[in-house]
């Protein structure tokens, strides 16, 4: 298991648009690495496709994105047709699709689903998400069961309040879209924040009397 703030392992693996060394695929950048549990299978199908049609918004936030299921390369290469076709996709496709057909990187990675197996009876992966700074250090994991298909817009506003996190000293409320009023850091004192924040600082008061919340313009 890798858990957040680790350095995210390195791995050479085959995919579907030939080798890959991950940290040289990251190379100074954000990266999202998602599983899927199984190639030709309906909701991934679904997931794929979708992913692929948001490629200029993960790329306009400097983002790669990197698939992953026990399949190999061959599978990936024939099941990428069929995503292609149903999600109405031309050209090449987007990004690549890792092969791990031994299941060392669903292991390594704490991806196995228990609960779902394949006709051999071998666990499938289940639906991760982790996204990578260019630091190369993991900045989120989410895993969802096989039968339950993933947002990937919500993966997306999730990276904006990342990356917007990453160098503000702001947090995110709750439903937090970019352009949003942020949350001031309980960290910043009432003293250092019209500094820090020249838009101003807005104080909710509570019932507490602790003015703990702080909201401020998107910086």
């Amino acid at each position: 298991m890798v858990n957040l703030g680790d350095v995210f392992p390195d791995f050479q693996v085959e995919t579907s648009h030939g080798p890959m060394k991950f940290h040289e695929f990251i190379d100074g950048t954000w990266a999202i690495l998602f599983s899927h549990p199984a190639d030709y299978t309906p909701v991934c199908t679904t997931e794929l496709g979708r992913v692929a049609h948001l490629e200029g918004e993960f790329k306009k936030r400097g983002v790669k994105m990197a698939a992953l299921s026990c399949d190999d390369v061959e599978s990936h290469k024939g099941w990428i047709k069929d995503i292609q076709d149903y999600s109405k996709l031309k050209g090449d496709f987007p990004y690549p699709i890792i092969a791990d057909p031994k299941r060392e990187l669903a292991v390594l990675l704490g991806m196995v689903d228990p609960d779902e197996k394949d006709a051999k009876g071998l666990p499938l992966t289940c639906r991760a998400v982790f996204i990578i700074g260019p630091d190369k250090k993991l900045k989120l994991s989410i895993l969802y069961p096989a039968t339950t298909g993933r947002n990937f817009d919500e993966v997306l506003r999730v990276i904006d309040s990342l990356q917007l996190t990453a160098t503000k000293k702001v947090a995110t409320p709750v439903e937090w879209k970019s352009g949003g009023s942020c949350m001031v850091l309980p960290s910043i004192s009432q003293e250092e924040a019209p500094k820090i924040f020249p838009k101003g600082v807005e104080v909710k008061e509570m019932p507490s009397g602790k003015k703990y919340m702080r909201f401020t313009p998107q910086p």
